[in-house]
């Protein structure tokens, strides 16, 4: 099938550019000596979790623990979940997956670990548990590096848990604040007699600084594989790196000035993340995505030379494409303008 007979509304991966886009990173992490665990809430797939591993990760990252099952099913080892895992029912799923698999999570509290404890106390094989620091993303993290010690002590004195490191997630464009955090963290560690094993690092904004975070032991990027509007604007890469388009019908030109899409919230995220509109869309540099509703996506054309015709196909690049994987059942993989399959998104609504 041809892209041109793709309907509407529909996910495009150019696989050519994910190759360029996995093959680039391995190859800066590989001359640096940064090694990458891949975070795969960005594509939700297994054969692009295992394509990453094949070049040189050394494991992927998860966000929840039904990505993890998934990933698991597939195959695959090593997984990384840093969250905070609470409830019998979803303690009891990390069990199963600590007896099949290589995993590891986070905690930034003492009832996290508390709750960690009670399931794994007298389990044959301790769960590794990282303290999670917030190095200024203002999100969930211990709040300094002596709050991380303390929870270390309590993480290493509970039965059937395993101290193993630090992890943070920084704001973009804070990664020199967050290595320094990570550094004193790490001394303060060593101090106490607890060393940190793993100190875990993240993010696609800054991933061209991440071996200037000599302390970090992994690097955990996401949006590489795809890159998205944001990873633009951020200078990571560039629009011809962008691999993940929405390709959209023009359904409506009311005025001159506005044109209709057929994708809306339910097929382009609704994150700004600072950007005006929501998208870019190609071909048309002047036109803005100026709101979306469920099913409608309104394009404003006052700055556009030229004018999309009712029927006309539009490729879309979205602001954050992570979101956009997990709004469609299949996404359509191409070479140049050919679809050469189209595969389920195996860990699409994982959310549990």
């Amino acid at each position: 099938m041809n892209i041109a007979d793709v309907d509407t509304p529909a996910v495009l991966i150019d696989l050519d550019r994910v190759e360029a886009n996995l093959k680039r990173t391995q190859d800066y992490a590989d001359a640096h000596g940064v090694r990458l665990r891949p975070h795969i809430k960005t594509h939700k797939l297994p054969r692009f979790a295992k394509r990453q591993i094949e070049l040189g990760a050394i494991g992927i990252t998860v966000q929840k623990l039904g990505e993890a099952e998934v990933m698991a099913d597939a195959g695959i080892a090593d997984i990384f979940l840093p969250y905070n895992i609470l409830g019998a029912s979803k303690l009891a799923r990390l069990q199963a997956l600590n007896e099949r698999v290589t995993i590891r999570v986070t905690a930034d509290s003492a009832e996290t670990v508390a709750g960690l404890s009670e399931a794994f106390a007298g389990a044959e094989k301790p769960l590794e548990v990282l303290v999670e620091c917030d190095t200024g993303m203002g999100r969930c993290g211990v709040q300094s590096p002596q709050a991380a010690v303390e929870l270390a002590k309590v993480i290493a004195g509970s039965p059937g848990l395993s101290f193993a490191g630090l992890m943070t997630y920084p704001a973009a464009g804070k990664y020199a604040e967050a290595a320094r955090w990570l550094a004193e963290g790490k001394r303060l560690l060593e101090e106490a007699g607890l060393p940190a094993k793993i100190i875990s690092n993240g993010g696609t904004p800054d991933l061209w600084h991440a071996h200037e975070a000599e302390v970090a032991t992994e690097h955990r990027p996401g949006t590489y594989i795809y890159m998205d509007r944001y990873q633009v604007e951020k200078g990571v890469a560039t629009l011809d790196d962008c691999a993940l388009t929405v390709i959209a019908t023009v359904v409506s030109r009311p005025t001159e000035t506005r044109a209709v899409i057929d994708a809306g919230s339910k097929a382009l995220t609704s994150d700004t993340l600072g950007l005006t509109g929501f998208g870019h869309v190609l071909g048309y540099p002047g036109a803005v995505i100026t709101s979306l509703s469920e099913e409608h996506g309104t394009i404003d054309l006052s700055a556009s030379d030229k004018k999309p015709k009712i029927g006309e196909k539009l490729r879309i690049v979205p602001n954050h494409c992570c979101v956009v994987s997990n709004l469609f059942d299949v996404v359509n993989l191409t070479q140049g303008e050919a679809v050469v399959e189209t595969v389920p998104v195996a860990a699409r609504g994982r959310v549990d």
